[in-house]
């Protein structure tokens, strides 16, 4: 089974979209049980990687490798590193949790609006997963089209401005980005005779300077917009605003991570030179440091509680972005933590949202004060969430923005410094948050009859709350599996970076690689 585990994880939830497909319309209450046990099995089926992954091993481990297209290069090359694996466990656990949010939130066209979930479900694993650029691709631009249906379809009053939106702005970046891979391909092919997408074949590709800039910038818009980077995050603030509950969760969570994983994965290993370049370096740091502190200035303006939490992703991501373009081993640790962190804390705030909105049906925060009074177990949940986003010692968040900051610092003091300024902006408004909708008195008569949270709503928030204690209270398991992949691409970036000790980290004693 090990040697076809990733396929099974990756074809899971398309195999629960064929059986979807032939439940009889009608049947609602099937529709649900059968997507949701898809995507319960989607989960349970990626455990097993947790006991069997050997962390510590250098390279890519669980590999298949099949040829797809041999006239093109093209291969169906998939395989996980420390990197790859929390991502892919965010994104089985938060797929579950998405279709179970769903459960009486969405009540008409059940049948397409769970299938659009399963197969965003598969393009997102494939991206995470993919060991060839061909393949990458294609699972990158198949995560836009369900995307843009459950927005434009199940979306709230602007849903077809958002839904087109999020599509131009990330087709637009997508098709740089190809432009970018096709150079790497023939400036393959011209230095060694052959075609190929595989990402270890471009890693030995000599580019000069100038064209891997270009190559680099080109990768850059692909996924700065993905991200989403200051200045191209407009799209996100209206994407999460009229997407269901279930769609802001999976795109908070899941998609704005593929531009991250995008920059890790391929940009600074295959770009190594530019991406170490002084200039592209400070114009990265700089435009993250604007994003922190722009996202959490434009949270204490917001009147739209959506609204404020999509702007704190824009704030949020500033950080990973920034830990990424430090080039250090705990900037980018931090930074693939922090991105695990965003995931939970950001999930859980737009869960929270949805449980209050399917009882209100408004989003504005004036509308709300002393729900703490009539939902106490709400205010408890949205007091960890909230506190989790914060960054609170002993809870996820701080760990990943202390990292992160301890990079920077390393890196340039400065941008520690101007980073810093954003922990406080983000405890001010998220507090301020809480202050205005959970304390005081209740000070409007329609909040009076409100019920609290029901068990399923309770025990979809408890596996999260679970993982940001765990982060938050131990992070060293999260830190040793991200060592090595972490050390590779800094020392491809900056070779001799640690002098010989790559070379003498513990490795286990069976080898590592594909089984």
């Amino acid at each position: 089974m090990d040697q076809h585990l990733l396929s099974i994880i990756l074809f899971t939830p398309l195999a629960g979209l064929l059986v979807l497909v032939l439940l009889p319309s009608k049947s609602k209450d099937l529709i649900r049980i059968w997507a949701n046990l898809a995507s319960f099995a989607g989960f349970l089926i990626s455990l097993p990687l947790l006991s069997r992954f050997q962390t510590g091993a250098s390279g890519f481990q669980f590999e298949e490798k099949f040829d797809w297209i041999p006239t093109l290069g093209a291969h169906y090359h998939i395989g996980i590193d420390g990197i790859s694996l929390l991502l892919v466990m965010l994104t089985t656990l938060m797929g579950f949790i998405a279709t179970l949010v769903s459960w009486s939130g969405i009540q008409d066209r059940l049948k397409e609006y769970y299938a659009m979930f399963l197969l965003l479900q598969t393009g997102m694993l494939g991206v995470f997963l993919s060991l060839d650029f061909f393949l990458f691709y294609i699972f990158w631009e198949l995560v836009l089209v369900p995307m843009y249906f459950i927005i434009g379809i199940w979306g709230g009053p602007r849903k077809l401005y958002a839904a087109i939106k999020f599509f131009l702005y990330t087709l637009a970046g997508s098709v740089l980005m190809l432009l970018g891979i096709l150079t790497l391909y023939f400036q393959h092919a011209t230095q060694f005779g052959t075609y190929s997408f595989e990402i270890s074949d471009l890693m030995r590709t000599n580019l000069p300077l100038s064209m891997q800039q270009l190559v680099f910038w080109a990768f850059f818009l692909g996924f700065a917009i993905k991200v989403p980077m200051f200045p191209f995050h407009t799209w996100l603030p209206d994407a999460h605003v009229e997407a269901p509950t279930a769609g802001s969760v999976i795109l908070a969570a899941v998609l704005l991570k593929m531009g991250t994983y995008g920059f890790l994965r391929f940009s600074l290993p295959l770009l190594p030179n530019a991406s170490a370049d002084r200039t592209i370096v400070q114009i990265l740091a700089v435009l993250s440091i604007i994003g922190i502190i722009y996202g959490a200035l434009v949270c204490l303006m917001q009147q739209d509680w959506k609204k404020l939490v999509a702007y704190s992703s824009v704030s949020h991501l500033g950080f990973c972005t920034l830990g990424i373009f430090s080039l250090t081993p705990n900037g980018i640790a931090g930074s693939v933590i922090q991105q695990i962190n965003h995931g939970i804390s950001t999930g859980m705030l737009f869960m929270v949202i949805g449980v209050i909105y399917e009882r209100r049906h408004t989003r504005l925060i004036s509308e709300y004060g002393g729900l703490a009074h009539v939902m106490p177990k709400f205010a408890i949940i949205f007091a960890i969430a909230m506190l989790s986003s914060a960054g609170l010692p002993l809870l996820n968040g701080f760990v990943g923005e202390f990292t992160i900051l301890q990079g920077a610092f390393e890196a340039n003091r400065a941008w520690a410094a101007f980073a810093v300024t954003g922990v406080i902006l983000g405890a001010a408004y998220l507090l301020w948050l809480y202050q205005r909708t959970m304390l005081g008195q209740v000070t409007n008569g329609k909040n009076l009859t409100l019920h609290d949270m029901s068990f399923r709503e309770v025990a979809m928030f408890l596996p999260l709350v679970a993982w940001a204690v765990w982060i938050g209270v131990y992070p060293k398991p999260y830190f040793d599996i991200l060592q090595r992949p972490v050390a590779e691409i800094v020392e491809r970036v900056h070779p001799g970076y640690f002098n010989g000790v790559l070379a003498q980290m513990p490795r286990p004693l069976s080898p590592g690689g594909a089984k």
